[in-house]
């Protein structure tokens, strides 16, 4: 028999969130759904029990402390925090607009700060909790029309590694989720923007990787609802890891970026041991 938890879960009303909230909700848990729409949310769980909607734009630091409190008004407590909501800009560095880029940051890296700061006072007090924050394949690795988004995932992933020791003497576990290509809406206009091409020396490669993440709709290799079956297993260890690689691709850009760190490190050890004061 598991042990009953209080999921909060952000960006519930498409893509990995439904199956995350699902999943969570099957296997027994509480959860509380957010989304800008809660509409939208209700309209894709449906009404169950132990399901608690909650409006919550993560880029609104106000929203995040709201849609908190209402969860404990509710359940009591949170145990499980899913940093979820996100989104991609994708165009080359210089084609995409400064707004493009703060939108970017603001909902990949500054929402899930938002909405942590808001659960850990309840962590705290309770002396326990996990906070899991999807990432991504480009949180490992740069790529190539991805400037904006690697450079918030980057970003999560190095607050959430400097955040683990901070809150890990209060019993509170973190966890990086880095998942490949999963089917879902993600490359829908609902999730994705593209920078509009404005220089000639990007126009062609601007073309064919648009049309390139354009087909990929429908055709990752992914299956979200694995996901989350994983997801919810993760959290109900002890301890959970401090990062889960989901899929082969992505077991892939990781062994990658290992190997590629490796050989830049051995290409210049003399020189970088020379750096020592003697």
């Amino acid at each position: 028999m598991i042990e009953k938890k209080v999921w909060f879960i952000t960006g519930t009303s498409r893509g990995m969130g439904v199956d995350f909230a699902k999943t969570a909700l099957a296997a027994g848990h509480a959860v509380v759904a957010t989304g800008r729409n809660p509409d939208s949310v209700a309209n894709a769980l449906g009404q169950v029990d132990n399901l608690l909607i909650v409006k919550l734009d993560v880029t609104n630091l106000a929203e995040a402390q709201a849609a908190v409190q209402a969860a404990v008004d509710h359940f009591g407590r949170i145990d499980v925090l899913v940093n979820n909501a996100s989104n991609f800009y994708g165009g080359y560095f210089e084609e995409l607009t400064q707004a493009q880029i703060e939108q970017q940051l603001e909902t990949g890296l500054l929402g899930p700060m938002n909405v942590t700061r808001a659960v850990l006072p309840v962590m705290r007090q309770q002396r326990f909790g996990h906070i899991v924050s999807i990432s991504s394949g480009a949180g490992l690795m740069g790529f190539e029309f991805n400037s904006a988004y690697c450079a918030a995932k980057f970003g999560l992933e190095g607050w959430m590694e400097a955040l683990q020791p901070e809150v890990a003497p209060f019993g509170i576990h973190t966890t990086i989720v880095n998942p490949g290509f999963f089917r879902t809406e993600f490359l829908t206009q609902q999730s994705t923007s593209y920078a509009e091409p404005s220089i000639q020396d990007y126009a062609q490669r601007q073309s064919a990787q648009q049309s390139w993440y354009e087909s990929q709709h429908g055709q990752q290799s992914g299956d979200p609802a694995k996901l989350a079956q994983a997801l919810v297993l993760i959290a109900g260890q002890q301890p959970p890891p401090l990062r889960f690689i989901a899929g082969a691709d992505a077991i892939n850009v990781a062994e990658q970026k290992v190997q590629n760190l490796q050989k830049q490190i051995n290409a210049y050890r003399d020189l970088s041991i020379s750096m020592s004061l003697e």
